[in-house]
């Protein structure tokens, strides 16, 4: 961790200078059987494609209001990532209608569409597999993203006192944002190297917070896990041997 880190993108930069080949995010969803493993300078190429279109393709600025409506998943912590490389504000689960933009998964796309923006949807099928057919009015993320470049360049340099994240009712600034997932990781006792598994959603700070941004102040990872309560104890003590857990916020 680097001390003077001021944002999230600050953040992955000091994991990919530091170790890029340890795992960042270990996704699992348990409803349908997938596991997806990211190391971070795998996690952050897909960081740079996706700021690449956000900031190119869909002419997103600094300060621009996306609505973010993504369960927790590990497409979903690439997009917390991409916004914040180029200044973006990442409003979880906020209104479409008052975005400049809207990212949403297959189950809201409905709601979605009260957008003037732009609009991106996702699949979220393993192996981030794309829409078998293409919803009217939305980019397929997954259709998009595969061709953007690996590497990410801001147009303009992301404040760290600008707003960053907006999730239930409170907006934080990059810089708030570190502060905070700093505090969180040192209760959560990460340290480097450590493994946190959480069944949280992204709903709130809490989930957003042990499923992405304290593990990754921490130089630590995260086995995210969608639907967890559908693991019984016998799998659940599994997954925490296999996957070398260390900690757990569920």
């Amino acid at each position: 961790m680097n001390a003077t880190d001021r944002t999230p993108a600050d953040l992955l930069r000091s994991a990919l200078a530091a170790d890029p080949g340890r795992p960042l995010v270990t996704f699992y969803d348990d409803a349908t059987g997938e596991r997806v493993e990211l190391s971070v300078a795998t996690f952050a190429n897909w960081v740079a494609k996706t700021a690449n279109l956000l900031q190119g393709d869909l002419a997103a600025e600094p300060g621009d209001r996306l609505a973010l409506l993504l369960p927790a998943h590990w497409q979903s912590a690439v997009w917390l990532l991409a916004c914040s490389s180029v200044g973006v504000v990442a409003d979880v689960q906020g209104d479409p209608a008052g975005a400049d933009l809207v990212v949403s998964g297959p189950d809201t796309l409905d709601r979605a569409r009260s957008c003037r923006g732009e609009r991106v949807a996702l699949a979220l099928r393993p192996l981030g597999g794309r829409f078998p057919r293409p919803p009217e009015g939305f980019a397929d993320y997954a259709v998009e993203v595969p061709g953007q470049g690996d590497r990410f360049a801001p147009f303009a340099p992301v404040d760290p006192d600008g707003p960053a994240l907006a999730v239930g009712g409170v907006t934080l600034t990059a810089s708030q944002l570190v502060a905070r997932a700093r505090e969180d990781a040192a209760e959560l006792g990460l340290l480097p190297g450590s493994r946190l598994l959480t069944g949280r959603t992204y709903d709130d700070w809490a989930g957003l917070s042990a499923g992405l941004f304290a593990p990754l102040a921490a130089d630590a990872s995260v086995v995210l896990c969608r639907h967890l309560g559908q693991l019984d104890e016998d799998g659940l003590a599994a997954r925490i041997e296999s996957e070398r857990v260390t900690g757990r916020a569920v």
